[in-house]
Formats: structure tokens, C-alpha cells, sequence
């Protein structure tokens, strides 16, 4: 009898401890921004599709995204038009053909929140996304949702919402929800990325 008790017991002991270990533990937050912050670098390409209610067909876009570490990110696009959209720390150069333009990136609030969605996200930085956004996490780190509210109302007026899908330390899909009901869908294809050893 007292050696069913002490099996019962050691059953229900290791139940308890299984149950809360962190392989059954949800997948939250803190975790994406842990295994996000583990990249240093990374280049890929994309295709964005862009939905206007105004037009009849759809927008393409195509290019390349890279991001170094802390703070340097860099899209450059090719078609349909050549340009680029560089930020690294507080500076912002966009060029069009042979026009280029600098500015500083917190002159521009609306813009600033919306590199850091991105560069947070890239970085794994959870208190520069959470300064802008309300984040949700849904998933695992083997393929995670994270999605972006603005806490801004200013924002709010213009963005709906983020939408970014990864897998791992990778962001594969970028989908960008408009208050006007227009959105866009950002298809990265990873190629190359350095992590932390």
C-alpha cells in the first residue's frame, strides 16, 4: 500500500514538474525577442504586393533588405523603379535616381515608428516596439505571428495594424493593414545571416 502511494505520488510529482517546464510553457514575447536578438546580420530578397482600393490591379515591387546589428536597415529597390531607403541610428537617406535626401529620422514621428516595427522586430529590441506598438504574440518559435498595434492615435489614424510571420530568428512576412482599408504584403526569402555564437 505505502509503495502504490509513494508510485501514485512520484507520478503525479513528475506530471507537475512536466507541466511546467519550459517545453510546454507558451511562447510568448520575451521569447520571440530572445531569438530575434540573436541575429546580427542578414540580407534577403523581396516581393511586395501592394492592395489600393483606387486601382484596378496590384502594385509589385521587388528588391533587397539587409540589417546589421544595432541599428543599419537597408531596403533597395529595383523594380518597377530603382531607389533606396537606408537607416542607420537616427539618419534616414532615401535616393531616387540622382536625387537623395537626408533626415533625421525622429523629425518625422509617424516615419520613426513605422522603421522601428522593422528594426525592433530585426533586432529583437521589445522596449523600442513596445514604446509605438501593443504586441501579440501567437505560435512558436518554430513559426511565430507577431502583430503590431500603434499606440499612437496619431498612427492609429493612418497604420491598423503589423502583421509580421517568422520562423526562427527569420522575418518571412510582412503584411501592413491601413485605417483607409488599403494594405501591403512584404515576401521575404532569406539569404544569407550571421547569429551569435
Amino acid at each position: 500500500m505505502r509503495a502504490d502511494r509513494r508510485r501514485v505520488s512520484l507520478w503525479v510529482g513528475a506530471w507537475i514538474v512536466g507541466a511546467a517546464s519550459p517545453a510546454h510553457a507558451a511562447f510568448g514575447f520575451d521569447d520571440l525577442m530572445r531569438t530575434l536578438a540573436q541575429r546580427r546580420s542578414g540580407e534577403a530578397k523581396f516581393v511586395e504586393q501592394r492592395f489600393v482600393a483606387v486601382l484596378d490591379q496590384t502594385l509589385t515591387y521587388t528588391g533587397t533588405l539587409s540589417y546589421t546589428a544595432p541599428d543599419k536597415l537597408a531596403r533597395h529597390t529595383l523594380t518597377p523603379r530603382p531607389e533606396s531607403f537606408v537607416v542607420e541610428g537616427n539618419q534616414l537617406t532615401l535616393q531616387r535616381g540622382q536625387r537623395v535626401r537626408r533626415l533625421a529620422l525622429d523629425s518625422v514621428p509617424e516615419l520613426a515608428a513605422m522603421v522601428e516595427a522593422m528594426r525592433g522586430t530585426m533586432s529583437g529590441d521589445g522596449s523600442a516596439l513596445q514604446r509605438y506598438f501593443k504586441p501579440t504574440v501567437q505560435g512558436a518559435a518554430s513559426r511565430w505571428t507577431l502583430t503590431l498595434v500603434p499606440l499612437d492615435f496619431r498612427l492609429l489614424g493612418v497604420v491598423r495594424l503589423l502583421r509580421i510571420d517568422g520562423h526562427q530568428s527569420d522575418v518571412r512576412v510582412v503584411e501592413l493593414q491601413l485605417a483607409d482599408g488599403d494594405r501591403s504584403v512584404l515576401t521575404i526569402d532569406p539569404i544569407s545571416s550571421k547569429t551569435r555564437p
